[in-house]
C-alpha cells in the first residue's frame, strides 16, 4: 500500500485529495495546524497528524511520525489579494513563509528517504495566476511563482534518483474557504488602499461578468494531483479547473 501526506488537508484542495486518495486505497497522512478527525470518513488506512508547515520542529515530528511515504503534496498556503502599496512587509513575511518556504522546507525533509529508495514524487500546489499576471495579486502570485522555479530546477537535480517533481495549477475557486480567509487578512490590514479604488473596483466586476461557468472545483484539483502521483507520463505541469486549463492553452 502507497503513502501520500498531504499538508493543508483540513479543507477544500487537501480535503479533497485525501478522501480521494482514501477511496482509492491508499494510507493517507492528512496533515493540519489542528487536527480534526471529523472532517474525514473513519479508516485504518488514515493519519491526522499536526502540521505547521512553517516551523522546522512540527515539521521534524510530523515526517517522523508519518514514517516511509511515497508521495509528498505540499497543498499548504494562504491567500492574499491587494495592490503593492496595500501589502505591508509582515504579510509578506507570511505569505512567503506559508507558501514558498514551507513547501521549500516539507521538501527537504522527505527527500533524503526518497533519494535512497529512488523513488518519490513531490507535487506542489501552486496556481494559474503565475500563467498570466492579474492586478492585486503582485504577492502572492510572486510567492506561487518561486514555487514553480525552485520545482523545475530541484527536477533537474532528482532525476537522476528517480524523483519526480510535478506542480499542479488550479484556477479560482469560489467554493473553497481561500478567497474568505484572504478576505479576512485584507480587512485585519485595513483593507485596500483608497488610491486603487478604482483599480479594486474593475478586478470585482470582471470576477462577476465572469460568473461560475468556468472555474476550478476542489474535485479538479485533488483529480490533477491524483494524475500527477500515478502517471509517470503526465507532464510536470498540471492546470486543475476549467480556467486553468484555459490559461494554459
Amino acid at each position: 500500500m502507497k503513502t501520500v501526506l498531504i499538508t493543508g488537508a483540513s479543507s477544500g484542495f487537501g480535503l479533497e485529495t485525501a478522501k480521494l486518495f482514501l477511496e482509492k486505497g491508499w494510507r493517507v497522512v492528512a496533515t493540519m495546524r489542528t487536527p480534526r478527525a471529523e472532517i474525514l470518513p473513519p479508516s485504518e488506512n488514515l493519519d491526522i497528524l499536526a502540521l505547521d508547515v512553517t516551523n522546522a520542529d512540527s515539521i521534524r515530528k510530523a515526517v517522523e511520525a508519518a514514517g516511509p511515504i511515497d508521495v509528498l503534496v505540499n497543498n499548504a498556503g494562504i491567500g492574499w489579494l491587494n495592490a503593492v502599496e496595500g501589502t505591508p512587509m509582515d504579510v509578506v513575511r507570511d505569505l512567503f513563509e506559508t507558501n514558498t518556504f514551507g513547501t521549500i522546507a516539507m521538501t527537504q525533509a522527505v527527500l533524503p528517504q526518497f533519494r535512497e529508495r529512488r523513488q518519490g514524487v513531490v507535487i506542489n500546489v501552486t496556481s494559474s495566476v503565475t500563467l498570466m499576471p492579474l492586478p492585486l495579486l503582485s504577492v502572492y502570485t510572486a510567492s506561487k511563482a518561486a514555487v514553480n522555479a525552485f520545482t523545475e530546477v530541484a527536477a533537474l537535480e532528482l532525476e537522476p534518483f528517480n524523483v519526480d517533481m510535478k506542480i499542479v495549477l488550479p484556477g479560482r475557486a469560489p467554493a473553497t474557504s481561500f478567497g474568505d480567509t484572504a478576505r479576512s487578512r485584507i480587512q485585519a490590514e485595513g483593507g485596500f488602499p483608497e488610491a486603487y479604488a478604482s483599480v479594486v473596483k474593475s478586478v470585482f466586476a470582471k470576477w462577476e461578468e465572469q460568473g461560475d461557468t468556468e472555474i476550478t472545483h476542489a474535485d479538479d484539483v485533488a483529480q490533477a494531483i491524483w494524475r500527477a502521483a500515478t502517471d509517470p507520463s503526465s507532464p510536470m505541469s498540471i492546470p486543475a479547473g476549467a480556467d486553468a486549463v484555459a490559461l494554459a492553452g
